[in-house]
């Protein structure tokens, strides 16, 4: 397939991209300066040039290509909703495929409970704009629209986990959100990218997947391995909710997030199965500890 891949420079996409390119399909990935072409290319991706911000563009660029993945965010919905929609108008009975990347946290906190892709949302103030975009996305006519909601990603040494091996490395101790009793759902990034391929290769209209895998992990837990591989003897430090909102606003919200999901839907329908490190490993041993 010729797929297009917006984000393609950024952590996710760039997996995302690679991975697609491996099994053979022809990838674009969405290139907004002379840099990010250069990037792209240096790892086989051809580079279209486009901006988030520039509709018309964007929406022009799906008539050569027969998916989109939209690995892109501006983190702001002024900008990443009116994207998505010109693309999906234009996509509109063509039988194209569009897998939209939101996340675990338009779930909301899941109050210990295991759940699934089945319930209800209770999006954090952070993303609450995303169930409107991936409802969108599912309910555009004449297309094959997929939405993918990952957990906390981790691997090549960065996202969210690289900020807790920072932390550790700049002030001497782990710094996590709250008490770190809440639980992370994770996914190894190169198994997500996995994810990603069969699902643009196989899943069907309407499918709504959650990338996680294995049991979530305890945040105080994540926060000593991040410590251990900073060579900082497992050391945290608790930042309590209160002081980190008036840093973070609502990503300390997120943060603080207690979750736990199951990737069954995802494992069953596609045959997922995810093979990477466990994220204490990653961190105390893998790439956040060699970096």
């Amino acid at each position: 397939m010729k797929i297009l891949v917006t984000g393609a420079t950024g952590y996710i996409g760039s997996a995302v991209a690679e991975a697609l390119a491996r099994a053979g399909h022809q990838v674009q990935g969405l290139a907004r300066s002379d840099g990010a072409e250069h990037t792209l290319r240096s790892h086989g991706i051809h580079p279209v040039r486009g901006d988030l911000s520039d509709t018309a563009a964007l929406a022009a660029l799906v008539q050569g290509v027969d998916a989109v993945i939209w690995a892109a965010t501006a983190n702001s919905e002024e900008v990443d909703a009116p994207a998505v929609a010109a693309m999906l108008e234009r996509m509109a009975g063509t039988g194209k495929a569009f897998l939209y990347t939101s996340g675990i946290w338009v779930h909301g906190d899941t109050e210990g409970v295991v759940a699934d892709e089945t319930r209800p949302l209770n999006a954090a103030k952070l993303v609450a704009w995303r169930p409107a975009v991936e409802r969108r996305v599912l309910s555009t006519p004449g297309i094959r629209g997929i939405v993918l909601r990952p957990g906390l990603v981790y691997g090549r040494a960065g996202s969210i986990p690289a900020m807790l091996v920072s932390s550790a490395r700049e002030g001497d101790a782990a710094r996590f959100v709250g008490t770190g009793e809440n639980h992370w759902p994770v996914v190894f990034i190169e198994d997500l990218a996995e994810l990603y391929l069969r699902a643009i290769e196989q899943a069907p209209a309407g499918t709504v997947l959650l990338a996680v895998q294995g049991p979530s992990v305890k945040l105080k837990d994540i926060a000593t391995a991040a410590s251990q591989g900073a060579g900082k003897g497992g050391k945290t430090v608790s930042w309590p909710l209160e002081e980190a909102r008036k840093q973070l606003g609502g990503f300390a919200d997120a943060l603080a997030l207690d979750q736990q999901f199951s990737a069954r839907r995802a494992e069953q329908l596609l045959g997922w199965v995810p093979k990477g490190p466990g994220i204490l490993e990653e961190l105390s041993r893998g790439s956040y500890a060699r970096r």
